[in-house]
């Protein structure tokens, strides 16, 4: 359901800095703008009645003498036609308004001012005479005026955002940046658009992503090398073991050393496969293939197959896949509960997605420590002790696979037991 719009702009507002710049500008600009008309009429306004009353005053008396006595309509009728003036004369003899105080709907409006003195004189036969300002000419300037700072203020502010959007660009290109030094993407670095701050900044991130990347690839050419290195050894320490005479006690000692060495070889197949599919995807051998297929090729008779009918077929590397499906199972039979095999089920989502999920029925873990399961090397110590077997890179070298394919990875408790979901994306 989406949120009302007064929702979203106080969300957008809460989480966006160009547009509480944009805001902070248009309240500085009110706030000036108010305090500036405020201080000049208080600093013009001051005493300007006194100085302009007696030049008013002066002016009301020669427009009444104008007038004569009686009043004369017609000279009054022609100094409201040449000035923007409004007369209003009652007395014994002439009773005549320029301007009516009702409006066509009927509404009375004042145009006088008021009985003080200043405006309003008397004849000597008696007539009064008020004078006032006629307003009809400008009636429609308001309007315009309006309009016209409607628009003026809207266009400082779409100006105001576009500067700020500008002045703010750096901070898009070092979020976007951060986001793919975060998916371990160190090709391509932030541009550095300016010399201020924001590209000083910008060019920090650079260096510290350089540094970074630097430690990776030290730690990945250090690992290939002892898991390269490794290998002969252990190679040779199986074929010297593979030559012990059978029999007794030595028979016994011997299928435990080959299960130690095919373990630390398991272990350095694992760390090498684990650090090619770090270097991204371009290890992949992708090919059209079943993926429940290849889930019936690697589960045994230990776990419940539920695979679709429908599911289509995907660009898939068979031999990472089977990788990782095989982890996946080994993994849940070995945490697994033993009155319940694990499922394995392979199904079409509603928007093209493919899932895999493969679910035990053991206790669990808890929720604190599911989002590191899948780290190289962890093993949380309510659910598998070293006796367990395994070293904790089943899940982390499955995850990568997933990762390598477009796919996204997912361990959450399925109460009971533990459920991993890999879902890749629609053919």
């Amino acid at each position: 359901m989406a949120r009302p719009w007064h929702q979203r702009a106080r969300r957008h507002m809460r989480h966006s800095l160009k547009a509480r710049l944009v805001a902070l500008f248009l309240l500085l600009a009110f706030a000036l703008g108010g305090a500036f008309m405020f201080g000049m009429q208080k600093a013009l306004g001051i005493g300007w009645r006194d100085a302009a009353r007696p030049l008013v005053s002066d002016y009301v008396d020669r427009l009444a003498a104008d007038l004569g006595s009686p009043p004369s309509v017609d000279r009054a009728r022609a100094l409201t036609g040449r000035l923007p003036i409004t007369v209003r004369i009652e007395g014994p003899q002439v009773q005549w308004e320029s301007h009516p105080t009702t409006t066509e709907d009927g509404r009375a409006h004042d145009r006088w001012a008021r009985d003080d003195g200043l405006l309003v004189r008397t004849s000597a036969d008696g007539h009064r005479i008020a004078f006032g300002l006629n307003v009809q000419p400008w009636r429609e300037r308001p309007r315009i005026w309006a309009w016209s700072t409607l628009a003026t203020l809207l266009l400082l502010t779409w100006v105001a955002y576009k500067f700020v959007r500008r002045l703010l660009r750096p901070l898009d290109d070092i979020r976007a940046g951060a986001q793919r030094f975060g998916r371990g993407e160190f090709t391509q670095a932030i541009p550095v658009r300016r010399n201020d701050e924001l590209g000083e900044l910008a060019e920090d991130v650079n260096t510290m992503a350089r540094s970074i990347h630097q430690m990776l690839e030290a730690k990945r050419a250090l690992l290939l090398a002892i898991s390269h290195e490794l290998r002969s050894p252990l190679t040779r320490a199986r074929l010297h073991v593979e030559l012990l005479p059978e029999g007794g006690e030595a028979s016994v000692r011997r299928e435990a050393l080959l299960r130690e060495l095919q373990e630390m070889a398991d272990l350095v197949t694992e760390l090498l496969e684990s650090e090619r599919l770090g270097q991204g995807h371009a290890a992949l051998q992708r090919e059209p293939a079943d993926l429940g297929e290849l889930v019936r090729e690697v589960a045994n008779d230990g776990v419940t197959l539920e695979i679709a009918p429908d599911v289509p077929r995907l660009e898939l590397d068979r031999a990472r896949v089977r990788l990782l499906v095989r982890n996946l199972v080994d993994n849940a039979l070995r945490h697994g509960a033993a009155a319940q095999a694990p499922t394995v089920r392979v199904a079409r989502e509603a928007d093209g997605s493919v899932v895999l999920g493969v679910r035990d029925f053991g206790p669990g873990v808890d929720e604190g420590v599911l989002s590191q399961l899948a780290e190289p090397f962890y093993r949380p110590d309510a659910s598998r002790e070293r006796g367990t077997g395994g070293v904790g890179l089943g899940l982390y070298l499955s995850r990568l696979v997933a990762q390598a394919h477009g796919a996204a990875f997912t361990v959450r408790n399925a109460h009971p037991g533990l459920e991993v979901l890999v879902r890749f994306p629609a053919p």
